[in-house]
């Protein structure tokens, strides 16, 4: 209570300066107090920079506390970690990319080997087709042969390989000089027979023993006969004419 009514007693008047210098000045304990202060918060400001340095390395050298050592360790594993996985992420996407671009161009390789496929079976089908239409209208042909026997005539030629114009009118004219084209033709002289005028006839019997009626049977030896002798209908021609009376 004292010191209450000491600190908050009323001011007295000032005393005289001599009256002062012989009174005992009180102790400043408040005035001293804030120098203490402004150390310490000097001191700790100091202490906390050296730690920052010592924990960031940019200090003395010194290694940073085992706490803060490990939360950078700790930070730095989590952006290893953040970069590993983004690196794999865009690795898979790559991936996926050319996996995608190798199935497609597999694909694409695949529908065009099957397309290549399909179109060569289709045109093999279209030529076997073909093939049978033609044979089926050789055989027609030859089947008719006494109705057409030149017709017939071209269509045994191809198996010796005389399909051009030039070799079938070279036939044509051979024959219409020695049968007319008639199967029952027989020479009196020398007795030489059939389209070819075989001599004797009977020669014809290599292809069939029908060569009496047969104009077929007796145009398959006489185009035999031609290229046994002659080599083609046309050198057979060159050589009747070059006879006279003609013969081959």
């Amino acid at each position: 209570m004292a010191r209450y009514e000491a600190r908050h007693r009323p001011l007295a008047a000032p005393a005289p300066l001599a009256a002062r210098t012989d009174q005992r000045r009180p102790t400043p304990r408040r005035r001293a107090a804030r120098p203490v202060v402004a150390a310490g918060l000097a001191l700790g400001l100091g202490l906390g920079a050296v730690g920052y340095a010592a924990a960031t390395g940019s200090g003395t050298g010194e290694p940073a506390p085992a706490g803060e050592t490990v939360a950078a360790q700790e930070l730095a594993l989590t952006s290893a970690v953040d970069t590993s996985y983004r690196a794999a992420t865009v690795s898979r996407s790559e991936s996926r990319t050319a996996v995608s671009a190798a199935d497609l161009a597999a694909a694409k390789k695949a529908n065009a080997q099957a397309k290549a496929k399909a179109e060569k079976k289709a045109k093999a089908a279209a030529e076997q087709k073909r093939r049978k239409a033609a044979e089926a209208a050789r055989a027609k042909t030859i089947a008719k042969a006494k109705d057409n026997p030149r017709a017939a005539a071209r269509a045994l030629m191809a198996e010796h390989g005389w399909t051009s114009q030039a070799q079938y009118s070279c036939l044509v004219t051979l024959w219409n000089g020695e049968s007319d084209w008639r199967w029952t033709a027989s020479n009196p002289s020398s007795g030489a027979y059939g389209i070819p005028q075989s001599l004797p006839g009977s020669k014809m019997a290599k292809f069939g023993n029908d060569w009496r009626t047969n104009p077929v049977t007796q145009m398959k030896w006489g185009l035999w006969y031609i290229e046994q002798s002659y080599g083609s209908p046309c050198d057979a021609l060159s050589f009747w004419q070059s006879n006279s009376p003609h013969w081959y």
